[in-house]
């Protein structure tokens, strides 16, 4: 069975499950490299409560694909796995996990970061605080497009 490399979804996922799905049988991978994001009870100052993650189904999947094809093609990996919640989350709640499988430790850092800087600023989510205030829609931060334009990508959330 060929693991999916790209899953939009509301359930949370185990991080050792994902890594052994993704690795498994393949003697060539020396080195595997994750990142996970988590909902955070803070932000800008101000205590969030829960946070809400839409998407566009189909389109999201076709983006974050693309972007894995374009990992493969600037790095020597092996193979990539990207999950990302959607849905009402709490802080400590599992977000995303990207997760790269190459021989080497240096390219799956490197397309691992690749893949978080794309994701933070061009994967279509639209992410909702709730905060004492109220609810408030959340942008890409300003660093954030820069750590994408070092990968000679512009941010096209503007």
């Amino acid at each position: 069975m060929n693991l999916p490399r790209v899953s939009i979804q509301t359930e949370d996922f185990d991080l050792s499950c994902e890594i052994a799905a993704l690795r498994r049988e393949n003697k060539s991978v020396g080195a595997v490299c994750s990142f996970i994001g988590t909902v955070r009870d803070r932000n800008e100052g101000d205590p969030v409560s829960s946070m809400e993650l839409e998407h566009y189904p189909g389109m999201t999947e076709k983006s974050i694909e693309a972007m894995v094809d374009e990992a493969l093609r600037r790095f020597d990996i092996l193979g990539a796995r990207v999950i990302h919640r959607v849905g009402l989350l709490q802080p400590l709640d599992q977000i995303v996990l990207v997760a790269v499988t190459s021989a080497h430790r240096g390219q799956s850092f490197q397309a691992c970061e690749f893949l978080m800087d794309y994701l933070k600023t061009q994967a279509p989510f639209w992410k909702k605080e709730e905060t004492p205030q109220g609810a408030r829609w959340v942008d890409a931060r300003v660093s954030d497009d820069a750590a994408l334009a070092r990968w000679g990508i512009t941010a096209s959330n503007a």
